[in-house]
């Protein structure tokens, strides 16, 4: 397809990935644990006195138990910070007690009633995925479940020839493209997976391609590089976004900050990779040198989501001189891995002064005055978080982070708490409050609400650089002035 005008762009279709039947909601969910619960109840059966004055409240106990032990070892190992849902563990605990019915009751009972309370135990434990997955949001529906475990195409992915062949024959796409890369790790020795970067169609006007501004995004806890893609809509929430700027927007780069979807790195160096050197010396060069994005700060971001949005505050702070813009989704107030002394042990080896270096706290008062930095801390305006966040717009920095009930994660409290420091140290930002979970649907919406704004900060052509939510224009005339557009 040749060279399209804007108004073919604006007309775009976009890939309906997230389409398809919910797994946050709807029949599939009910349907699964309503189930498990019949199939338990006849793995239980009534059987004899001694089955239910002995084993039974065995079994139970069982369950008990099942809850305890997640519960430390979630607690332990710093899993994550945000609470599931109650009938997560309610489920925790009848998957124990099917696994008490089966395994008390064996030797008694025939193949039939075996084979039931072995079912049963299997339907419990995937009642207690389903419930898991309504607390993260990690597969809104059953195709990008199968996507998921299939590795299935991403929406707009192609092949590197392909990139290369519309490039030289001057083919503007409708839509941006997806392309997988493989970056070395010569700087980091990290050893990472597939990573892929998003082209918008203005990056294929001109050949060579244009200067652009560059956006790296940054997955969760438990992660894959794709995450951002799949679990976040992002490619879809791009394309929009490009098609009402005539085809302009940034370049995007998904990052692989683990190497494996349950290494916690946090972003940064230590016994579980150089994951910070990876992005700052590993990611950006090979932008710069293989798409030939900006190589200047000022049109360099970073979005993301929980402890991606640690991450985008940290590597920002840390490194005004590669990015200058952050959003920050449900961030912590520093790299956790549990608590600050589990921290220091996991993710630096036991050296406070290594952790010192990758707390923003630290960072931020110790660099002083930042020019032409700015950043969008988004925290849940959940009904649960509204009465702890309207005490907080003077909180002091460096408080600690303090955990009330109101804010059990302790999130709300890290991005007043850090917003109101980078404030005092010359960067721009704000809180803004969206409705939603510490899910992947509120990622996804922060992430469609900041773009336009984030876009603006790093200069994208056509892009007005508009002021962050509750932010008087008087104030934007007040910073750095505008950047200039990078095509």
């Amino acid at each position: 397809m040749r060279e399209q005008p804007a108004t073919a762009l604006a007309d775009a279709p976009t890939q309906p990935y997230h389409e398809g039947v919910s797994l946050l909601g709807g029949w599939i969910p009910a349907t699964l644990q309503g189930v498990a619960v019949v199939v338990l109840l006849l793995a239980i059966g009534w059987r004899s006195r001694r089955w239910r004055a002995v084993w039974l409240p065995l079994a139970a106990l069982v369950g008990v138990a099942a809850v305890s032990l997640t519960h430390w070892y979630v607690a332990f190992q710093g899993m994550a910070d945000n609470p599931a849902l109650p009938v997560f563990w309610i489920w925790v605990g009848l998957t124990g007690f099917a696994v008490g019915v089966a395994a008390l009751g064996w030797r008694a009972t025939r193949w039939r009633r075996r084979t039931v309370s072995l079912l049963a135990v299997l339907l419990c434990l995937l009642s207690t995925g389903i419930t898991l997955n309504l607390s993260v949001g990690y597969f809104a529906t059953v195709q990008m479940a199968w996507n998921q475990l299939t590795a299935g195409a991403l929406p707009d992915q192609v092949e590197q020839d392909t990139v290369s062949a519309m490039r030289h024959s001057h083919t503007v796409p409708l839509q941006g493209t997806v392309i997988p890369v493989k970056i070395p790790n010569q700087a980091s020795k990290f050893k990472h997976r597939t990573e892929f970067v998003y082209l918008p169609p203005a990056w294929y006007s001109t050949n060579p391609p244009p200067t652009l501004p560059t956006v790296m995004m940054i997955g969760g806890q438990f992660n894959t590089p794709a995450d951002w893609i799949r679990q976040g809509d992002a490619v879809k929430t791009i394309d929009r976004f490009a098609a009402t700027h005539g085809g302009n927007a940034p370049v995007f780069v998904f990052v692989d900050t683990g190497g494996s979807f349950h290494n916690d790195t946090e972003c940064v160096n230590g016994p579980r990779g150089n994951a910070a050197d990876h992005l700052t010396r590993d990611v950006v060069p090979f932008m710069t040198a293989q798409f030939g994005v900006s190589h200047d700060s000022e049109h360099w971001g970073i979005v993301g989501f929980s402890m991606g949005g640690t991450c985008a505050v940290d590597l920002t702070a840390m490194h005004p001189e590669l990015f200058s813009s952050f959003v920050d989704i449900a961030g912590d107030l520093s790299p956790a891995a549990g608590t600050k002394a589990q921290t220091i042990a996991r993710l630096f080896g036991g050296n406070a002064a290594a952790w010192a270096a990758f707390d923003p706290t630290t960072v931020i008062t110790k660099h002083g005055l930042y020019q032409g930095v700015s950043g969008w801390f988004a925290i849940s305006n959940s009904p649960q978080k509204q009465r702890s966040t309207h005490n907080l717009d003077n909180a002091a920095a460096g408080s600690g982070g303090h955990r009330s009930a109101e804010d059990p994660d302790g999130q709300t409290e890290a991005a007043h708490t850090l917003c109101a420091l980078s404030k005092a140290n010359g960067i721009a930002c704000g809180v803004i409050a969206t409705p939603g979970q510490h899910n992947w649907p509120f990622a996804e919406e922060v992430f469609v609400s900041s773009l336009p704004w984030l876009a603006g900060q790093i200069g994208v052509a056509a892009v007005v650089r508009i002021p962050l939510p509750g932010m008087a224009p008087a104030a934007v005339a007040g910073s750095p002035p505008p950047r200039r557009a990078v095509r």
